[in-house]
């Protein structure tokens, strides 16, 4: 109940026993009646918080003048606040005291305050109807509270064990992950990287030699992709900076090294973009120059940064190529993946053929 509202109803409440509409009437003015339930009302406005003074205000109205409300809402408090068996056992031991108080002023005062008030069966009858149930109700009150609480916080720590399992799991399945990619790829990229140096040693004339080294650099440079990668997979953080559109010319200087034709055009005007854009950028490219090199034999390739408005339309479009190779593909999963990475932020990603023969990947990104 609102704090307002429990103020008003102490207070109205308090005024009934006092002029015989719920109990005896008393005979003290008006404006003292009205002061007593005016304090009454005050006590009852701070109980939620602190119930002793409305018990005080209770006891003093109850064995003086028979007003009953504000010692029934502070035996409600009591009940929602008191711990221990002995605390509950104190506040009853006071009440039969003031109880006892109460009978005795009203053999004192005698008539209609003596039969409603003082004789055995009325007396008890007010003493659990006005302490002994409110503090029973408050007593189940703080009782089913509790059981909430516990309930509540028993499912916050199932639920949070749940995800601590979940996060193990995970992590026991990126470390299975991790250690089939070290096995399988790890191993077989540093055999190339070994080859392409006895080669490069080995190698008949200086155009093989600066070839062999390139392949060595490249496959140093996949192995070092590939330990971050695991790293992310063992620890779930990676350790160094993600590649983004800052490194793409490096990007293009390896395909050109490799005898790529290769052109970048940026247009519209550059701007900061998120780092989650400017990494699945620079994904798309990578992709798209891998493609080049297993399936357009080199053909020349031209690169485009568009900004448009809020988006940020990638275009990597390779001729067609000299000697026909296998057809990319849709389906490949390096592009499956890819446009997986595109929608994951809200992009598109179209492949296909262009219209000069060649082959064509164009992605636009939310920048």
């Amino acid at each position: 109940m609102p704090r307002v509202l429990l103020s008003v109803a102490t207070f109205v409440l308090s005024l009934g026993p006092a002029t015989g509409q719920l109990g005896v009437a008393s005979g003290l003015p008006l404006p003292v009646l009205l002061a007593i339930a005016g304090v009454a009302a005050v006590a009852a406005w701070h109980a939620p918080r602190v119930w002793w003074p409305l018990a005080v205000v209770g006891a003093a109205a109850y064995a003086g003048l028979g007003i009953w409300p504000p010692i029934m809402l502070a035996s409600y408090y009591a009940g929602t606040t008191l711990r221990r068996g002995r605390d509950v056992a104190a506040y009853l031991g006071a009440a039969a005291l003031v109880v006892a108080l109460s009978i005795a002023i009203g053999r004192a005062v005698g008539g209609a305050r003596e039969m409603v008030l003082a004789t055995p069966v009325n007396a008890i009858f007010l003493a659990v109807l006005t302490i002994v149930v409110p503090l029973l109700a408050g007593l189940w009150m703080r009782a089913r509270a509790e059981v909430r609480a516990a309930a509540r916080e028993r499912a916050e720590r199932l639920e949070q064990e749940q995800v601590m399992r979940a996060e193990q799991a995970r992590a026991q399945e990126r470390a299975r992950i991790a250690r089939e990619m070290h096995d399988v790829v790890a191993h077989r990229v540093s055999l190339m990287v070994l080859h392409a140096g006895a080669l490069e040693m080995r190698a008949p004339d200086d155009g093989t030699a600066q070839a062999a080294a390139l392949i060595g650099g490249i496959g140093r440079e996949a192995l070092a992709n590939l330990r971050d990668v695991l790293g992310v997979l063992r620890r779930d953080t990676s350790r160094d900076p993600q590649p983004t559109l800052a490194d793409l010319d490096r990007l293009l200087d390896q395909s050109r090294e490799l005898g790529i034709e290769v052109t970048r055009r940026d247009e519209g005007e550059p701007r900061p973009l998120r780092d989650a854009v400017e990494r699945t950028a620079y994904r798309i490219v990578q992709e798209a120059l891998t493609n080049v090199h297993k399936h357009s034999g080199g053909a020349p390739t031209a690169v485009t940064l568009r900004f448009e408005g809020e988006d940020l339309e990638i275009e990597v479009r390779n001729a067609r190529p000299a000697t026909a190779g296998p057809e990319p593909t849709p389906s490949g999963w390096g592009l499956v993946g890819l446009r997986e990475r595109v929608e994951l932020i809200g992009g598109t990603l179209a492949t296909g053929a262009a219209p000069d023969g060649g082959f064509q990947v164009r992605a636009r990104i939310p920048a």
